[in-house]
């Protein structure tokens, strides 16, 4: 019997993925591939850290899949050409995929479905990656939302309209032979230097690892998730970032595993709403990622300050919280959430760097560099997107430090430069005695730098450049 051919892209699980289950449901075969299609022009090719995560999730699906009595085939290339080049060599009834929503995604799926049919064969997509589809939730003028809150009240109304499905035990594999490629000689993984050796202590890519993660929060983190979520020394975050952007696990799983009620839950599925929402700003506007959402924003005046820009990506700012965070990343190729917004905010407001130069960084040095959240929230932060933050907040590093980091927990673990100065100016070490800095072995603009800008002055003038649009 002619096979399904399963193409999975930005869900890489078992239980609960739509087109694997349609596959199976077809009573016919099933292949399973995925394609590393990222180089083709207008796409955005998956960032170094999130590489190094799909090295390891695409090797968790490999083995979870074995266990199932199915096969993991592997290809490089565009999509456009693999995918009907798999369709000919295995003699395919059809193809399954889940929908990706991405602008580049949307035209290169659309295309090649057009030419599957074409050619006789079935191409049928899913919805897998988000519990609403983008055009799916709308105002009562049939508009798409552009605030998140009552975009979110509008989710929240419609509700979740099925329940999550189980994992298959069995996959009815095709057992034809089919060569593919193998997941080292595409070298995901960095060799020399290997700057990602710590991501492996720290996260457990694939499905087994997001549902214990799922678990370990629900467990030790949920209830206090609204009152712990900003403190940085605390460690009150999901970690599922990843695992969802890499589909190994489901928002729709989330929802349904989170108990009834509370306010930790509440405030958590507004973080996944905001993801739901940031997809859809996307679909209205699929230049999200390099152009501003209000066009006032492109006569800013942005200043190109190549050594503030290094400064910045290096933790090197003289600002121990925003250079916490950005050794932080460098490090675990992840950031605290509030933490995202305080460096964000300086690379713009203080720096005056375009939020698009921020949002390339992050883009390839997150493990969960997603192109939709990456550009709402950049733009988000600049005031130039949808639902904005006001262009006139601009935070404060110190006292951001001081509120969110009161005992400097945070500073003190990526900043071991720090370790010894007092709570009073391990925000602000410019301000301490030269004793205080002398006993704590600090030596300003040797092992740590001075404030590369004063904070008033880089308000006054952010103002000033706000003022000008």
């Amino acid at each position: 019997m002619a096979p399904v051919l399963v193409w999975l892209r930005q869900d890489l699980r078992l239980a609960d993925n739509a087109a694997l289950a349609g596959a199976i449901a077809s009573n016919r075969p099933v292949l399973c591939a995925y394609v590393l299609d990222d180089e083709a022009p207008g796409q955005w090719r998956i960032g170094g850290a999130a590489r190094w995560w799909l090295h390891h999730s695409l090797r968790a699906l490999a083995g979870a899949l074995e266990s199932c009595g199915a096969t993991l085939v592997l290809r490089r290339g565009p999509a456009g050409v693999e995918i009907p080049r798999l369709v000919a060599e295995i003699g395919a009834a059809a193809v399954y995929w889940n929908r990706c929503y991405e602008p580049f995604a949307l035209a290169r799926d659309a295309a090649l479905a057009r030419s599957l049919l074409a050619g006789g064969v079935e191409a049928k997509s899913f919805r897998g990656a988000l519990m609403f589809e983008p055009d799916a939730v709308q105002t009562k003028s049939g508009e798409a939302f552009k605030v998140f809150t009552p975009f979110w009240r509008a989710c929240l109304a419609l509700g979740i309209d099925r329940a999550p499905r189980s994992a298959p035990n069995s996959i009815p594999s095709w057992e034809g032979a089919i060569s593919s490629d193998a997941l080292e000689d595409w070298r995901l993984t960095p060799r020399a230097p290997d700057w990602a050796s710590q991501f492996g202590t720290d996260w457990r890519p694939g499905e087994a690892g997001a549902r214990a993660a799922l678990e370990a929060f629900i467990s030790a983190r949920l209830e206090r998730y609204a009152e712990a979520r900003d403190h940085l020394g605390e460690g009150g975050t999901s970690r599922l970032s990843a695992h969802l952007h890499f589909g190994e696990i489901s928002p729709l799983q989330i929802w349904a595993k989170l108990p009834e009620a509370g306010r930790g839950r509440d405030k958590f599925l507004a973080e996944i709403g905001w993801r739901e929402f940031s997809y859809q700003l996307l679909s209205q506007f699929p230049t999200l990622p390099e152009r501003n959402w209000r066009a006032q924003f492109d006569a800013f005046a942005w200043r190109d300050d190549k050594l503030a820009l290094k400064a910045w990506q290096r933790g090197q700012t003289g600002y121990p919280v925003v250079d916490a965070a950005m050794r932080e990343l460098w490090q675990t190729g992840s950031m605290h959430n509030r933490a995202r917004m305080i460096a964000a905010s300086f690379l713009i407001k203080h720096l005056l760097i375009d939020w698009r130069r921020g949002a390339a960084w992050f883009w390839d040095t997150l493990l969960d560099a997603d192109l939709a959240n990456n550009s709402a929230s950049w733009q988000w932060v600049a005031g130039s997107g949808a639902d904005a933050a006001p262009y006139f907040r601009i935070f404060n590093p110190v006292t951001q430090g001081e509120r969110y980091d009161a005992d400097g927990v945070y500073v003190r673990r990526w900043l071991p430069e720090l370790a010894l100065l007092p709570d009073a100016f391990i925000h602000k070490p410019w301000a301490a005695p030269e004793g205080v800095l002398r006993a704590a072995g600090v030596r300003l603009g040797v092992n740590y730098p001075p404030p590369i800008i004063d904070h008033a002055q880089a308000r006054a003038r952010a103002l000033s450049a706000f003022a000008a649009i």
